[in-house]
């Protein structure tokens, strides 16, 4: 997965009613397999986060 500042990423739930998470991406970290990013989720609090299964990019707007 490769994202860039600005994009938003989104997180499906990987069991059973588990919520799907949005957020920003805020800060693109490190690169390659060891890319990070730090995200603003919906509910406002920020995390880095290395993406893993059911991640995926969208481009804003």
């Amino acid at each position: 997965m490769e994202a860039k500042t600005g994009d938003h990423i989104v997180v499906e739930g990987t069991i059973v009613d588990q919520a799907r998470r949005e957020g920003e991406i805020l800060e693109v970290i490190g690169s390659g397999d060891r890319t990070c990013y730090r995200v603003r989720w919906q509910d406002g609090h920020e995390s880095v986060f290395q993406p893993g299964a059911g991640a995926h990019v969208t481009s804003p707007g």
